[in-house]
């Protein structure tokens, strides 16, 4: 059986953070701990090879999380960086499912970081019929 990669491109455009005056990100929404569930559609049940990528900018700890249908992703989901950054990561723990899918991001609430997240894509193969 023959696969093709497909892709979706979810718009975040979040700042997280304790504080909404903490960084100068005009372009994102504050959020405080969690972005909303953002949807996003998936067009088939036989997905392969997940992942998803990321943009985000002055991130400072390890501990925030992406989930993926309310499951977290394994190991560490946004690393420290200064300014901008593009981040991979694996949908290990976490399934894409036909139709509707949801992602969000959450802060660590023990940390003091303020951070945002502009675009995630989340990537799959699927077969060719």
């Amino acid at each position: 059986m023959s696969h093709r990669a497909n892709y979706a491109l979810v718009n975040v455009s979040a700042h997280l953070g304790p504080m909404r005056d903490a960084i100068d990100v005009p372009w994102a929404d504050f959020v405080g701990d969690a972005t909303p569930k953002h949807e996003f559609e998936v067009p088939t049940a036989d997905t392969s090879d997940a992942y998803l990528g990321l943009q985000a900018f002055r991130v400072d700890d390890y501990g925030h999380e992406i989930l993926i249908n309310g499951e977290q992703l394994s190991g560490f989901d946004v690393p420290p960086a200064d300014g901008w950054q593009y981040w991979e990561d694996a949908l290990t723990h976490a399934e894409l499912r036909e139709g509707t899918n949801t992602l969000q991001v959450v802060r660590d609430e023990e940390s003091d970081d303020s951070f945002a997240v502009n675009n995630v894509t989340v990537h799959w193969r699927e077969p060719v019929e």
